[in-house]
């Protein structure tokens, strides 16, 4: 029941986060502005008429895709506790770990509109698209970059440390027995860096590729 609760109220703050930055941070004049700039009056009716005939399809995708993103990363971790852990821990508890790690990421939605609110308040399209707080990409900069390398440098932030350390926390709780050396966080580490951290790895070297590919 737990699961269930954390989850919809993950989904709940994601959803009130993105219709108050839509608002604050004019997203859709930006849009509009980009596609003037870029498409033709009749391409650009088209693509506004299509949207807005599919705009519940946009909220309704968000607790489904981050009920898959959940299940797949409990799914690993739990082949690594398979293979890292003596004490049982099962799916749900895992589940329920990502869940709760899950919750750092808002962060990321809030000082989106913080910074472009008050700090750069002269904005492109371009800069809310590729903007991450807190990432190697900010420091280095999209602009002139290579387009396969932003994902990567994107993906090197502080949420994601966060995340880890969270991970690692919960799984280690769930994970460490009498039996084990050292501390939980340690175990959960380890089982979150030999998981979660190969798959990611793997996921950010494919987005790479077809960046590379089809950009």
């Amino acid at each position: 029941m737990k699961n269930i609760i954390y989850f919809f109220i993950l989904v709940l703050f994601l959803l009130i986060i993105g219709f108050v930055g839509s608002i604050i941070l004019d997203n859709e004049a930006k849009l509009i502005q980009y596609l003037n700039e870029n498409y033709t009056t009749s391409q650009v009716n088209m693509y506004f008429e299509t949207k807005q005939k599919w705009q519940w399809f946009s909220y309704s995708i968000i607790p489904i895709f981050l009920l898959i993103k959940i299940s797949i990363i409990a799914s690993i971790l739990y082949i690594g506790t398979f293979f890292y852990s003596k004490a049982k821990v099962t799916f749900k508890q895992l589940f329920n770990a990502v869940v709760k790690a899950e919750f750092v990421f808002l962060g990321v939605g809030v000082l989106k509109i913080v910074w472009f609110y008050f700090f750069q308040t002269n904005y492109t399209l371009e800069d809310l698209q590729y903007f991450y707080p807190l990432s190697a990409l900010n420091i280095v900069g999209y602009k002139g970059l290579e387009t396969w390398f932003i994902y990567p440098l994107q993906m090197l932030n502080l949420f994601e440390l966060a995340y880890w350390l969270l991970l690692s926390y919960f799984i280690g709780k769930l994970a460490f027995t009498e039996k084990d050396k050292g501390k939980p966080m340690d175990l959960g580490f380890k089982i979150v860096a030999s998981s979660y951290g190969s798959a990611l790895l793997l996921w950010v070297v494919v987005v790479m590729f077809f960046t590379l590919n089809y950009s």
